[in-house]
């Protein structure tokens, strides 16, 4: 039966993708992907060789329709975005939605994400979180801090290298500077790190050390102990 696959992809070294997304990667009629050139890598890696086209934030509001009636024809598509699982801050959630409301099947596979590692290797509780994912960048961005500082439950931020440092600073401003914080980057990559401490301890180290790479942010929640 045609569907839709959701494809996790390794957020670092090629060899977290699993033995079965590997075979419906190889099984399936047409891939999508958020950039051809980084899927392209991990396809000839794998040795994969079927029809790639992009699938991205600018043009899924344009292509949802077009791809789901592909599926309802009969043809299996699988979804993938540069690193970890689509639609977790990344193209997705449009064609999931689109493709649910016409009857097309969708099946997410298990695999790679950057918010689960960061999580337990932070040393901060983890029977109740939240996903942020990525904070506004201006409207509403102050606002949302003031609601992440009464928040209890530990939260998981992601960041660029560039707003890093300005947005722990910004949760320090609303947390208070003593908040318990856990920084990794790069993770299941070659320099794979993570920076514990208070709020002003990690931006003093990332003040000190230039920040490079993908982070995540993992924050203690308001008396979280």
């Amino acid at each position: 039966m045609s569907k839709l696959y959701i494809i996790p992809t390794p957020v670092g070294n090629l060899e977290d993708m699993t033995l079965r997304a590997i075979r419906v990667l190889k099984e399936s009629g047409l891939i999508l992907a958020e950039d051809t050139r980084t899927t392209g890598i991990l396809l000839k890696h794998y040795d994969i060789k079927k029809p790639v086209l992009s699938h991205h934030k600018f043009n899924e509001h344009q292509t949802v329709e077009r791809f789901a009636a592909r599926i309802k024809a009969g043809e299996t598509i699988s979804l993938v975005s540069d690193s970890g699982t689509p639609s977790i801050s990344d193209p997705g959630f449009l064609l999931v939605r689109t493709c649910i409301e016409k009857g097309i099947e969708v099946e997410c596979l298990p695999g790679a994400t950057a918010l689960i590692p960061a999580l337990v290797v932070s040393g901060l509780p983890n029977d109740k979180f939240y996903f942020e994912g990525f904070l506004p960048v201006k409207k509403g961005r102050k606002m949302r801090c003031l609601e992440i500082a009464t928040d209890k439950r530990t939260g998981i931020i992601y960041e660029a290298p560039f707003r890093l440092v300005k947005t722990l600073t910004q949760l320090a401003e609303t947390c208070g500077h003593n908040r318990q914080v856990s920084v990794s980057r790069e993770i299941s990559k070659r320099f794979e790190e993570t920076i514990r401490g208070t709020l002003s301890e990690v931006i003093a180290h990332f003040s000190a050390h230039e920040p490079k790479g993908e982070f995540v942010i993992v924050l203690a929640g308001a008396n979280p102990f």
